[in-house]
């Protein structure tokens, strides 16, 4: 069971997906590389529907390398609240892996370590295998995937099962894309008594024309039975807004 004090933290799927949808800043056509860069403002950082930055503002980016083959590595990080989180005041994820497209078929599998770099006493860095398939159906696309973090010390010697399910279609002949997302998690980060929790969110985002920019807005929620977070401080419903950019 997860408690206030020892809060969810893993660089959000949406942010992956995103960095690994941004347009090359930087490539080799010889070698088959391609470098590509993402940075955003969000009003909260919420993930899994639990608030890591103690319902201020967060400053987030990432790099990632596309290589040979359909294998990439990359970086991302995030401000966390350091008095509420208890992890620092900074989250920096390394993550590798393959993705491929096959028709109208997408697939994407890897690792992720979530580091803390200037946490207290402790053990919290901890390790994610993730993987997911997407189908494009016109403008839209629907997406399932999984996610485990196996026995750890940092998960108190436990594990975690992550799925989801996302699906996104952008609106034709106009810049606006609208998204929806449903998540469960069963395990060690959760906030319920029984290790049991589900997230949701429902977003839209507008790309300005012309520009990298991209302006986001979200409603986002995480329930479960016995939900041990006194005052809501992580778990309570929030609007997300969203300023991005991908280079």
């Amino acid at each position: 069971m997860l408690t206030s004090v020892r809060s969810l933290t893993a660089a959000s799927v949406f942010a992956l997906s995103a960095a690994f949808a941004a347009p090359a800043m930087a490539q080799d056509d010889d070698i088959g590389v391609s470098v590509s860069a993402n940075v955003a403002l969000v009003s909260e950082y919420r993930f899994r529907g639990v608030d890591l930055s103690g319902g201020d503002i967060a400053i987030q980016g990432g790099v990632d390398v596309g290589l040979p083959a359909g294998f990439y590595v990359g970086t991302w990080a995030s401000s966390i609240d350091e008095t509420t989180v208890g992890y620092g005041h900074t989250e920096l994820d390394i993550y590798g892996g393959w993705a491929g497209e096959f028709g109208n078929v997408s697939t994407d599998v890897g690792v992720i370590m979530y580091i803390y770099p200037n946490a207290g006493a402790g053990d919290f860095d901890y390790v994610e295998f993730y993987g997911s398939v997407g189908v494009g159906l016109g403008p839209a696309d629907l997406t399932a995937g999984i996610a485990y973090a196996p026995d750890q010390d940092s998960l108190g010697s436990t594990d975690n099962l992550y799925l989801y399910l996302d699906a996104g279609v952008g609106i034709p002949d106009t810049p606006v894309s609208i998204s929806g997302h449903i998540g469960y998690t069963d395990g060690f980060l959760t906030f319920t008594t029984d290790g049991e929790a589900l997230d949701w969110s429902l977003g839209a985002e507008v790309a300005v024309p012309g520009t990298p920019l991209a302006l986001g807005i979200a409603y986002v929620g995480v329930e479960g039975d016995g939900i041990v977070d006194p005052g809501g401080v992580f778990t309570d419903d929030a609007v997300v807004a969203t300023l991005s950019a991908s280079f």
